[in-house]
């Protein structure tokens, strides 16, 4: 009996390297594993829908469901970061500290990035930095001409901007034509500024680990995605899927503890692995769930607080119902 022919868009991680190479194969499927940037993996389905399952942007993802609901997830969660890393500001800006954001203009690449709604929210929870007390500028990092890739309906308190067509919100940063940025790559600016754009948390990593030993949450930013149409006529798929992104992330936990050779270019991997476990446990990157609850729950909360979710949706509503439990002995 023939496969399914699936194509699958998502980046090489260590976590889903064993499907990009054959090593491990879904249940049934015949997975064409396309190696993709995730802003070119989210625009090409979001926009034309090219593949039938990919890698995506958790808050397009939840956007999404607004609209047309072309598409059901799986609670595999490829990307997940801590944003405090991610907060840019202009060194001549006067921002020392959260609060200090409040009356700016903030740069994001789009306002409804998985990245920014992340930072929004903890700024909101953590340090009283409400939503609707900056301007959000909005465009292309590093490129002009970035459009939003889902049209938004905001609420009428929430201030949104786009650039200029010739516009970057790099160079801007750096020139002091916005106060802050709040990004999920690195902005060209912070590397070549010349000290003109800094972090606003310089001491990232004890901020990030203070924040998960309070809160347990580790944020997701992606999540992988089927065309709705390939999953109603094939319901077993979103299992399937499921339990081979299972098995290639158990491979990657098994190669971070291997001590005979090193498989990550990190000279003090086996340190670092060590420190984390204490700080998370074994399983530090779960997948599934039940152990994603609390941070799905809170992500959801930002996206309707931040006015992309019409209403306040549930954890269970974003996934598949078949990938939520599996078969016991």
């Amino acid at each position: 009996m023939s496969k399914l022919k699936l194509s699958l868009a998502c980046w090489n991680y260590d976590r889903t390297r064993s499907l990009l190479e054959g090593g491990i194969q879904p249940d049934g499927i015949d997975l064409n594993y396309l190696n993709l940037p995730v802003e070119e993996t989210f625009f090409r389905m979001l926009r034309n829908r090219e593949f039938d399952v990919a890698e995506m942007s958790l808050s397009s993802y939840t956007v999404s469901l607004f609209k047309d609901s072309p598409f059901i997830a799986i609670p595999i969660f490829p990307s997940r970061f801590f944003r405090h890393s991610c907060i840019y500001v202009n060194a001549d800006s006067g921002i020392k500290e959260p609060k200090d954001l409040i009356g700016k203009r903030v740069g994001n690449p789009e306002y409804q990035m998985t990245a920014p709604v992340w930072i929004r929210g903890v700024l909101s929870d953590e340090y009283g930095v409400p939503v609707n007390s900056v301007t959000y500028v909005t465009g292309g990092e590093e490129e002009p001409g970035r459009p939003e890739k889902l049209k938004l309906d905001l609420p009428a308190d929430i201030r949104v901007e786009s650039i200029g067509p010739t516009q970057t919100l790099s160079a801007m940063l750096a020139n002091g034509e916005i106060d802050a940025l709040y990004t999920a790559r690195m902005p060209s600016s912070f590397l070549t500024g010349g000290g003109r754009v800094r972090r606003l948390f310089e001491d990232f990593t004890s901020v990030e680990q203070d924040y998960y030993r309070r809160t347990r949450i580790f944020p997701i930013m992606h999540t992988v995605v089927i065309r709705r149409e390939i999953y109603e006529q094939n319901r077993w798929v979103a299992q399937s899927l499921t339990k081979a992104f299972c098995q290639a992330q158990q491979e990657t936990y098994r190669d971070l503890n291997e001590t005979a050779a090193l498989k990550v270019m990190l000279p003090w991997l086996s340190a670092h692995v060590e420190e984390t476990r204490r700080e998370m446990g074994d399983d530090f990157w779960p997948y599934g769930f039940d152990k994603n609850r609390q941070t799905l729950s809170t992500f959801l909360r930002y996206s309707f607080e931040q006015g992309l979710s019409k209403h306040l949706l549930q954890p269970e509503q974003l996934f598949a119902p078949e990938a939520l439990e599996s078969f016991k002995i």
